[in-house]
């Protein structure tokens, strides 16, 4: 399965003709966006609009710079994006997982709520694939110059359940960067998009 993850694109406008390019040519079968498409809410529809028009279904989630109001809105608006926040999206034998907004907390009380319905509920034949805005806890992707600033709750969350791959932004220090925890590869793919593809451990710039 092709991949073609973003996160913070924040409108630049050569990131998004960067993941133009490279859906033109790789082809995904989905596009996932981990947050922050706008500047505070500012040229979201604009943002919208451009991601749709590549004509590939994205799983979207709010950002720090999105609300989750706003995120539902705009999906609503275009056929092509799937707001995944707090939802769960079922494709082939994989189970996306989205919980966005947040960046700034070690504990998300309102994740660990969500997160235990769904490790009551999930099909354990399924292979997770969680999409989140804040970075991981003690990863190469939280790690800052005054230490590790990721969420606890989400890596409790791998910890339990291992998704085969995690992907996350908000921390434009460590775009592209990559870590593990167990089994699972977690990715912050940075703005310009990174196609990965599950099975043969092949992510591309």
């Amino acid at each position: 399965m092709k991949l073609l993850a973003f996160t913070d694109t924040h409108l630049n406008k050569t990131a998004l003709n960067r993941i133009k390019a490279k859906s033109l040519k790789y082809k995904p079968e989905l596009l996932i966006c981990c947050g922050d498409i706008s500047i505070f809410g500012s040229g979201l529809e604009k943002a919208a609009k451009f991601i749709n028009n590549l004509n590939t279904k994205t799983l979207i989630i709010p950002g720090n710079h999105e609300s989750p109001e706003e995120i539902k809105e705009i999906c609503s608006k275009y056929k092509n994006l799937i707001n995944l926040h707090r939802g769960v999206y079922e494709y082939k034998n994989f189970l996306f997982f989205g919980w966005g907004t947040g960046g700034f907390s070690f504990i998300e009380e309102e994740f660990e709520k969500i997160a235990k319905q769904f490790k009551k509920s999930y099909d354990k034949n399924k292979k997770i694939i969680f999409i989140t805005h804040a970075p991981i806890y003690n990863t190469k992707l939280d790690d800052l110059p005054m230490g590790h600033r990721g969420c606890k709750s989400t890596r409790k969350f791998i910890e339990d359940t291992a998704p085969i791959l995690t992907l996350c932004g908000h921390f434009h220090e460590n775009f592209k960067k990559q870590d593990k925890i167990k089994k699972t590869l977690i990715i912050n793919p940075g703005p310009d998009g990174m196609l990965i593809e599950i099975g043969t451990n092949n992510n591309k710039k």
